[in-house]
């Protein structure tokens, strides 16, 4: 499967998960609103996804892809598997004893997470006993991480990308069905969390049966954890925990400091993220789920230019869709949070206050998405330890920028911290790739991210006309119901993407009759 279609597989089911997200996301609005319980809950949700990110979809994806794919080339499938056995066995037994020392610590790690909380009476009780009900999760979406990790090796990204879609009607069944009979909404929705984590590890085994594959659970851990190759995994996993973590690292930095400033901030930021995630984990974790097993065979080949362009096309397909999907949020940060969640719990005022946090994040997209797209590259090499160096510095950027922002600026300011971070990040990759002559921005390269810059120009020009016009007819259009404002919210991205698609157009940047033989052409593309 060439890149293109790689990228489009995992980016069209990951759109689907997104906007199943949305729907539930939009359900929890109007059941948990943007105040104490949202706050409570929240952290208990992000708690598990913390520890997912770094230790599951982070560090062992991209410690384990590679090693799988390297041998599937130059071994054979059953020792792919055997190898794969052994290593989520191991990962499943360090992490029941992790889950099960979390329960314990629960109290203690909630209070380091939301300092902020301890202001307000019963905060953190309701915070822990929520984070206990999900942190099982953990447990099981790293299995599920691991199912997806041999799937993308057999180049197989619909089922892993469409999985989070159990989550999210999960979360929507329990919002509807199991609220009624918890002590708050939000216990309810704890409990679909973790259910829905299991099926998800039944959905995949479903269609890794379907590639031949069947994982046999070992139990001598101790003479699995003595074996070589197992040993190498983990050696690449450990610094991998920080360096293919740092955006979610970055979110706990913005959690413990935004917990300080007030009730409600939490969830802001919350529901700012969640916009950024569409963008943000549909085209680049697409990019970067994709990338990975075809530069690891392109590397362990010794086709260092075929590897080369492989990446480049992977930075102009993250530049291609993150810069334009950057400036429609900004543009329309208000509009749409004022459709998808104004309603319910969530009011005017959580609109206005999330909205200002959506436009600081989204200025960082493009950067966040091109990282994404560059990481891939350390950790084909099996270099795991370069990105955690990059980390500290983008952690330490976050940090400072957060405590010197927060103040005058609240959650913005910590928003705003972040996107600093984001372009942090993104030049330590950059300078990192050239000084060792893995990859380099080309002329071609610097000339199609101007075109794309401007066509989102124009773009930009065409909605702030189209929103400027509808508040002139009807004094503020989103006053209006809901299916009158849903139906101009269509007609304002639609004349947006008829701008940029001309503009595109025009200027040579898009070529359709290229981009339907990247979609018909078989075999991976070199670029």
């Amino acid at each position: 499967m060439n890149l293109f279609r790689s990228i489009a597989t995992f980016g069209g089911f990951t759109l689907l998960s997104r906007i199943t997200g949305f729907f539930r996301d939009m359900v929890l609005a109007n059941y948990l609103g943007a105040g104490m319980v949202a706050d409570a809950f929240f952290v208990a949700f992000k708690l598990p996804n913390l520890f997912r990110s770094l230790f599951a979809e982070g560090a062992f994806t991209t410690a384990f892809v590679p090693m799988v794919s390297q041998k599937l080339v130059v071994e054979d499938k059953k020792s792919a598997i055997l190898f794969a056995s052994k290593a989520i066995s191991l990962l499943a037994f360090v992490l029941m004893l992790f889950v099960l020392a979390m329960e314990f610590l629960m109290p203690w790690v909630v209070a380091v997470l939301a300092p902020g909380f301890a202001g307000d009476a019963g905060k953190i009780e309701l915070a822990t006993e929520l984070s206990r009900i999900t942190f099982p999760f953990l447990l099981f979406i790293s299995i599920v991480s691991f199912q997806s990790g041999i799937l993308n090796s057999l180049n197989k990204f619909a089922a892993p990308a469409a999985a989070p879609v159990i989550l999210n009607l999960m979360m929507v069944v329990a919002a509807v069905a199991f609220v009624p009979f918890g002590p708050t909404a939000a216990h309810g929705i704890a409990f679909g969390i973790t259910l829905a984590g299991f099926l998800e590890i039944l959905w995949l085994m479903f269609f890794l049966h379907r590639q031949g594959v069947y994982i046999s659970p070992k139990t001598n851990i101790a003479a699995i954890a003595k074996d070589p190759e197992i040993k190498t995994l983990f050696k690449r996993i450990a610094p991998g925990v920080l360096g293919a973590g740092v955006y979610q690292i970055n979110m706990v930095v913005d959690t413990i400091l935004v917990s300080m400033v007030g009730t409600g901030a939490i969830s802001w930021l919350y529901y700012a993220n969640r916009l950024q995630q569409l963008p943000l984990g549909v085209v680049g974790a697409a990019i970067g789920v994709a990338v990975l097993p075809i530069l690891s065979k392109y590397i362990k080949t010794g086709e260092s230019e075929k590897a080369k362009n492989v990446q480049s096309k992977a930075v102009e397909y993250g530049a291609l869709l993150s810069i334009p999907a950057a400036v429609a949020l900004i543009i329309l940060a208000e509009p749409i949070i004022n459709i998808l969640f104004q309603h319910g719990k969530f009011g005017i005022n959580e609109t206005v206050m999330t909205t200002k946090a959506v436009v600081a994040y989204a200025v960082g997209l493009p950067a966040y998405v091109l990282v994404k797209a560059l990481a891939p590259n350390f950790f084909a090499r099996g270099d795991t330890r370069t990105p955690v160096k990059y980390s500290i510095v983008v952690l330490g950027a976050n940090l400072v920028f957060s405590v010197m922002l927060m103040i005058p600026f609240g959650h913005v300011g910590i928003a705003s911290a972040t996107t600093i971070a984001a372009f942090v990040s993104l030049w330590q990759y950059c300078r990192g790739l050239k000084k060792r002559g893995f990859w380099m921005w080309s002329k071609e390269l610097m000339i199609k991210l101007m075109k794309i810059s401007g066509c989102s120009i124009v773009m930009a020009l065409a909605l702030e006309l189209a929103t400027w016009g509808l508040d002139a007819y009807f004094g503020n259009w989103l006053h209006l119901s809901i299916w009158p404002k849903l139906a101009l919210f269509g007609g304002i991205c639609g004349l947006g993407l008829i701008a940029f698609g001309l503009c595109a157009k025009i200027s040579g940047l898009l070529d359709v009759s290229e981009i339907l033989s990247h979609l018909h052409r078989k075999g991976v593309a070199n670029g």
